[in-house]
């Protein structure tokens, strides 16, 4: 696998996020290695954030350690003691490893160094990649293995655009030449071939600003509808012909949920613009560096599209899709205990098909980023959108279904065969809400939560990892990727996670609601 590369692509890991924040940066790195053909390194490890039971029991069966203290933070430290603490748990457990394997180069840090005879022992708790620990100095003084960085500040400073790729005919539309470019950010290439149509004038007069040249897809249909050549039912494609021709490329990226770029799902592609000349490819940047691991220093996460870059073909942008949707598989026990408690859900309302709902709370609370700091009103507020759920599968029954615009979907026919949920239906609820009080409004409101579902014999059959929140959470996430309608915080990364599984599954995107 490794030899068929061109070496390894590295990153600093931020090992104190949540894992579906984690996930998204690692599905980015996954897509990094792809574009240089490079094996991605990921860590070896997650932290696990809260047992279910006793935190000594869990501690029993994986290593228990401060939150703060491994990944040198404090945000944690006036929190009860237990509440600090966090498990170690292999990365093998959040997703199917070998499964990924099938289409993507990748290993882990701890096979990493024992690929080049360094002690695991030494794989940072933060996630960083420590330069000293995991390459040696050779007898002849040089660094081995072989190491170049990409320095944070090189990735995407606010006067590029950073892409996958220039393809040729986007070279040859702008004169790109591999002539120049700013070597003190190991930027290659120049654009030669300036614009000056009083379209492009007009594109660049609704530029956000000059740090931020990317135009969304409702400014670049108010500049380039024409009412002839184009209009408000032209496609994609029809107005990036227009762009390409007036020294703009279109962006083939994704929809934020609620206009953010928290929730980094793949289920609604869109187009967006820049200015040719802003454009820089990461290709033609690390391509052609030969050390044997290519290092990206700090975080490249925050405020990023999915990817952490724009695709300049549509094509692309489906691949990524797919790595998202299909290669990054859970794993088969969450998946099988997840169909069965799907079937008991139906029972539960008598074969109807059933809504769902995320709530987060926790740590979302403390920090203000709650829907509601209420409780009750929190709940309210889901029940109000679940009721609007309700009528949406009414409307679905007996019709047509449709899917995401997305790779090899297949529609989901049940959303029109099954009965939809009535009035007084059971809903789903899935939750981090932990006082007991809360919990029994919640089911006195009509809400099944996990424990209700899950048995002796479910938790026995799937193993010790099912006491640890984070596990638990996955099957919760696959859960909800079942239910006939779902609702959620677009803040919260958990309700990405769900979206894009719900694509994956053939849902109808009139079947869910972030906000």
């Amino acid at each position: 696998m490794v030899a068929h590369t061109n070496g390894f692509y590295a990153r600093d890991y931020s090992l104190w996020l949540g894992w579906n924040n984690m996930r998204y940066i690692i599905e980015a790195a996954l897509l990094h290695g792809r574009i240089l053909n490079r094996t991605t390194v990921i860590p070896s490890f997650v932290y696990a954030r809260a047992c279910e039971f006793d935190i000594h029991t869990c501690a029993a069966w994986a290593t228990m350690v401060n939150r703060g203290d491994a990944v040198g933070s404090d945000e944690w430290r006036e929190l009860p003691i237990e509440q600090q603490m966090a498990w170690k748990i292999p990365i093998s457990l959040m997703f199917n490893l070998t499964h990924i394997r099938e289409t993507h180069s990748v290993v882990t840090v701890s096979e990493f160094l024992r690929l080049h005879n360094i002690s695991t022992d030494v794989e940072t708790g933060p996630g960083h990649w420590d330069i000293e620990a995991y390459h040696h100095i050779s007898s002849t003084g040089e660094r081995e293995p072989s190491l170049h960085v990409i320095e944070n500040n090189w990735y995407d400073p606010s006067d590029i655009v950073r892409v996958d790729r220039i393809p040729d005919d986007m070279r040859e539309r702008g004169g790109w030449s591999p002539e120049g470019g700013d070597s003190s950010r190991a930027q290659i290439g120049t654009w030669n071939t300036p614009t000056n149509t009083s379209l492009y004038h007009a594109l660049m007069d609704v530029v956000p600003s000059e740090s931020w040249p990317v135009l969304s897809r409702n400014d670049v249909r108010m500049v380039v509808e024409d009412g002839e050549r184009i209009t408000s039912q032209s496609s994609d494609e029809e107005i990036a012909a227009v762009l390409r021709e007036n020294g703009f490329e279109p962006l083939y990226t994704y929809e934020g949920a609620a206009g953010m770029e928290a929730v980094k799902d793949v289920v609604l592609p869109i187009l967006e613009a820049a200015p040719r000349e802003r454009i820089q490819g990461f290709y033609e940047d690390f391509s052609n560096i030969s050390a044997k691991v290519l290092l990206v220093h700090g975080e490249i996460h925050w405020n990023r599209k999915p990817g952490s870059l724009f695709f300049t073909t549509a094509s692309s942008r489906a691949r990524f899709t797919q790595t998202v949707l299909y290669d990054i598989r859970l794993t088969q026990n969450i998946i099988d205990l997840a169909w069965k408690l799907r079937d008991r859900m139906l029972a539960v309302n008598d074969g109807r098909l059933w809504m769902a709902g995320h709530m987060r709370r926790g740590d979302f609370v403390r920090l203000q980023w709650a829907m509601e700091a209420d409780f009750r009103t929190h709940l309210a507020r889901i029940k109000r959108n679940l009721d609007e759920g309700r009528h949406v599968l009414e409307s679905i029954h007996g019709g047509n279904v449709t899917t995401y615009n997305v790779p090899d979907a297949e529609p989901d026919l049940s959303l029109a065969h099954l009965d939809p949920p009535l009035p007084d239906d059971r809903y789903y609820i899935a939750t981090d809400e932990r006082d007991p009080g809360n919990l029994a409004y919640l089911k006195e409101q009509g809400g099944v939560l996990i424990s209700d579902l899950l048995t002796f014999e479910d938790r026995r059959e799937f193993g010790w990892a099912i006491m640890l929140t984070d596990v638990l959470a996955l099957l919760e996430q696959s859960l909800l990727s079942h239910a006939a309608y779902f609702y959620a915080h677009a803040f919260s990364s958990v309700a990405g996670g769900v979206m894009n599984l719900r694509a994956s599954m053939g849902a109808d995107p009139r079947t869910a609601k972030l906000d």
